[in-house]
């Protein structure tokens, strides 16, 4: 598959709000693939449409331990706890900062068959849910870190 380029901070089609995705047709599918493999050439933990220049409500996340997850039209519907934590992200790279987020989170969202979907997570799993989604509505972690460092 493609590898994309991914945005940089700076660039303003970070910080515009995605559309969502109303059908999935095979250039949905081709996206999803194509976003997969960058996060995974990148040794990201998740992708945002937007970072590779689309502004639809789509994203890919991976965890060790969790798996790999594509999300269409994700909604966070419910968090509790919270964590802090370091955090980075591959549209800010060479930097970290620390972010408050819910320890665990539902979310809704649609699958590359059109099935609707939950899944929960908990720790690095709730926080690359928070992340991405936030991609989606324009938002970088830098926006909220209570500080940052440079790696």
């Amino acid at each position: 598959m493609a590898k994309l380029k991914i945005l940089k901070v700076g660039d303003e089609t970070l910080r515009k709000v995605c559309r969502p995705v109303d059908r999935i047709t095979p250039r949905i599918i081709t996206l999803l693939d194509d976003m997969r493999d960058t996060m995974r050439a990148a040794d990201g933990v998740g992708l945002a449409a937007p970072q590779v220049g689309v502004l639809r409500r789509v994203v890919v996340i991976e965890t060790p331990d969790d798996g790999y997850f594509e999300l269409i039209n994700p909604k966070i519907i419910a968090f509790s706890g919270e964590q802090t934590s370091e955090e980075g992200c591959l549209s800010v790279p060479g930097r970290w900062g620390v972010t408050k987020r819910p320890m665990h989170v539902t979310v809704r969202a649609v699958n590359r068959r059109g099935e609707v979907f939950t899944v929960n997570g908990s720790g690095l799993l709730a926080k690359a849910f928070c992340h991405e989604l936030d991609h989606l509505d324009g938002k970088l972690y830098i926006d909220i870190a209570e500080q940052m460092r440079d790696s």
